[in-house]
């Protein structure tokens, strides 16, 4: 490709790249303090990570709550939050008797999944905004909810933990693929391989650490007796709670593998994979999966697998786009053109170019927040893009968990083989039910 050509497709996916970021400000500001006071529900892991993005703003956000079921965790989170600050938040082991609190502006939802819907709508109906960790919901009923209650209370900011939807260079790449330079693309790839070096042991059940309130982390949850392999982390290797690397990754990658090529809803899925490296009852999700998504002009595959460490292209996790004259690869660290190796008989191409990323991508995507909340506006990552994405994902945990291929009837939003469409609701526990909107 001559540098006129590579010049003008550079140019014109930035323009669209910062446009297709930030949001046009749309409502009146629904906290109108310049300090937005934030809590924290779920300390461990991403959860805090994401909060140390907002303490990043100084003294324009303030976190003045913490609630965790754990203690241990609470105060040791409590302990880190006052270092940074010099301020002890309220500490609270029922995240209800946060939400009540007139000093919360906001909350961070950084719970496993499946607390996530009922949390952000509860958070909604007591007037706060909300940042809620992907998967933005734990199955499709679920997420059509949360949708209806974005829709209820449009003044409040909910940005879902999407964060790659505030990182410029997956909207480049993007625009790289709709411009046409690679030709026709049939064949979009979208896989993590975790290198994890050990498969998980199975574990049996024991009792729940006295620090532990084991009940309100089950919360919607059925009934379990507790067990190491089903807390904290590994939460997300089981159906209950979560959806494997499914929706842990692909949430984040399916996203821009339908966003670069204007896809909706897939026709059709179709699972693979199984539980290979681990032994009975040390996990429930696949240990390597993939599913094949039928579209009407390309096909879309997701694979997964939790010991290999290393995916297609070289790369441990991405998205490529298999065009006619070539491949775009993206992943978090930037993204490559690859010419076809039959490129001398198509036709001028290009030589193979490479664009790191922007250092951008987490931070950003807490400060498209907190502008939404002081300014208005429609969050990078809103309740409608977390909804779609989830919705896939699951889609493809639902053909693995029937067996069999799935067709998605998208005028009536089912699917119309039954056992596909029982998975779409959760069986809650009774003590907690999906909140009515």
């Amino acid at each position: 490709m001559n540098s006129d050509r590579r010049r003008f497709i550079r140019n014109s996916a930035l323009a669209t790249a910062a446009i297709s970021t930030f949001p046009t400000i749309m409502n009146a500001c629904a906290s109108p303090a310049e300090t937005v006071r934030v809590g924290l529900i779920g300390c461990r892991s991403m959860g805090f990570s994401d909060l140390k993005s907002f303490l990043k703003e100084g003294n324009n956000v303030d976190c003045v709550a913490l609630c965790d079921v754990d203690s241990k965790i609470l105060e040791s989170r409590a302990a880190d939050v006052e270092k940074m600050t010099n301020k002890k938040p309220v500490l609270y082991a029922d995240f209800r008797e946060m939400l009540d609190s007139p000093d919360v502006d906001a909350v961070i939802v950084g719970t496993p999944d499946h607390w996530h819907a009922d949390m952000m709508i509860m958070a909604l109906q007591a007037g706060k905004h909300v940042y809620v960790e992907k998967p933005m919901g734990h199955s499709i009923e679920e997420c059509n909810a949360m949708v209806k209650a974005g829709s209820k209370y449009p003044k409040l900011a909910v940005q879902v933990g999407m964060w790659q939807r505030s990182s410029k260079h997956w909207f480049e790449a993007s625009d790289v693929v709709k411009s046409g330079v690679l030709g026709d693309v049939h064949l979009v790839k979208a896989w993590i391989y975790k290198g994890y070096d050990e498969p998980y042991p199975s574990l049996p059940d024991s009792e729940a650490p006295s620090y532990v309130d084991y009940d309100m982390w089950l919360g919607p949850a059925p009934k379990r007796p507790f067990n190491p392999n089903r807390f904290h982390y590994n939460f997300r290797w089981w159906w209950d709670y979560a959806g494997g690397a499914m929706t842990d990754w692909g949430v984040h990658l399916l996203d821009f593998a339908m966003y670069a090529m204007d896809a909706d809803m897939p026709q059709k899925i179709a699972p693979g994979g199984g539980i290979f490296y681990h032994e009975p009852g040390a996990i429930e999700t696949p240990d390597i999966q993939q599913a094949i998504y039928g579209y009407p002009k390309h096909t879309m595959i997701w694979e997964c697998g939790l010991n290999p460490g290393m995916g297609p292209y070289r790369k441990g996790h991405g998205v490529a786009f298999v065009g006619q004259k070539g491949t775009l690869v993206v992943d978090r660290s930037g993204y490559e053109l690859i010419p076809d190796r039959s490129d001398a008989k198509k036709g001028p191409f290009f030589e193979g170019s490479k664009q790191a990323n922007y250092g951008d991508g987490l931070d950003e995507h807490v400060q498209n927040f907190l502008k939404c909340i002081r300014e208005g506006g429609t969050p990078n990552a809103s309740v409608e893009i977390g909804a779609k994405t989830a919705i896939v994902s699951e889609m493809g945990n639902i053909a693995y968990r029937v067996g069999e291929v799935i067709h998605w009837d998208n005028e009536n939003k089912k699917f119309k083989e039954a056992a596909a469409d029982n998975l779409t609701r959760l069986n809650y526990n009774e003590k907690w039910k999906l909140p009515v909107v």
